[in-house]
């Protein structure tokens, strides 16, 4: 079994995955809050704690964070608890197979490297992947499989949190379907705003995109929507063709894969059994 672990700014997802390649299936993930604070010891046992009975099936661990204090702790959780079984922890220099043609490509998070990269082998066409986690990213992916960069704007819950701790009369609202566009009250008004507000910005990207590149402006474009808010959202965009919830780890299996991979042609090569 692989063992996967995607730390975000705002959460941590972990995922068990059984078998590979096309016969891999993802039977249990879980979802916690991220702590910058968190140590290598309190990561271990609150991952050993939810794998339960599983912790003694894990073959390989396939791993990122993107909050570098999580990162560090990460490494030195991996080298003391899992040192005895293969492990990927994505970081520039990772063979990841995605080409990233941007202007400084050490800049670009490994999270959406990793949601290009399982993207790509999904829907194998040209991909925009919209990511609705802290920030709210537009990323495009061509039917290479290149990463061409996107756009980031602020999340879902940063928005919303800034709107009341700068609006004096108002406050945090339950993230439901308004009756209307036009609410009738503070609660429907901030509701329509941020569901509909935040919907209309996903399209318009999306749009824009479509307008500034001739490849995406067929019919065989997935517009693929992950991250932790997404189900909050998705019903309310246009643009919207897919839903993959757990793309960042099944990238994160991808390229624990790819590397297996590398490593034992490389161990071929060189004679080693």
């Amino acid at each position: 079994m692989l063992l996967t672990v995607d730390v975000g700014n705002t959460n941590l997802a972990l995922g068990v995955f059984e078998g590979a390649g096309a016969e891999a299936e993802l039977v249990q993930d879980w979802r916690m809050r991220t702590d910058p604070r968190v140590t290598s010891d309190e990561i271990a046992l609150t991952i050993r704690g939810m794998l339960g009975r599983r912790v003694e099936q894990i073959t390989g661990v396939s791993a990122l964070s993107t909050v570098p204090t999580v990162l560090r702790e990460l490494r030195m959780m991996l080298a003391r608890y899992w040192a005895d079984v293969p492990q990927v922890v994505v970081a520039p220099g990772v063979r990841t197979g995605v080409p990233l043609l941007v202007d400084n490509p050490k800049e670009v998070g490994t999270d959406r490297v990793m949601n290009a990269l399982a993207a790509h082998t999904i829907f194998q066409c040209p991909c925009i992947v919209v990511d609705f986690g802290t920030s709210t990213r537009v990323d495009v992916v061509t039917a290479a499989g290149e990463f061409l960069g996107g756009a980031i704007a602020p999340g879902i819950d940063i928005s919303v949190d800034a709107l009341a701790s700068r609006g004096a009369a108002l406050r945090k609202v339950e993230l439901l379907r308004p009756r209307s566009v036009v609410g009738k009250s503070t609660v429907e008004a901030l509701q329509s705003g941020i569901l509909f507000g935040f919907a209309g910005q996903v399209d318009g990207l999306v749009a824009r995109v479509r307008r500034e590149l001739a490849e995406f402006a067929g019919d065989d474009v997935a517009v693929v929507a992950t991250g932790g808010l997404a189900p909050l959202i998705i019903d309310e965009c246009e643009s919207i063709t897919d839903h993959e919830p757990d793309l960042t780890l099944t990238g994160l299996r991808l390229v624990y894969e790819r590397n297996q991979a590398g490593t034992r042609a490389g161990r071929r090569h060189s004679g080693q059994s």
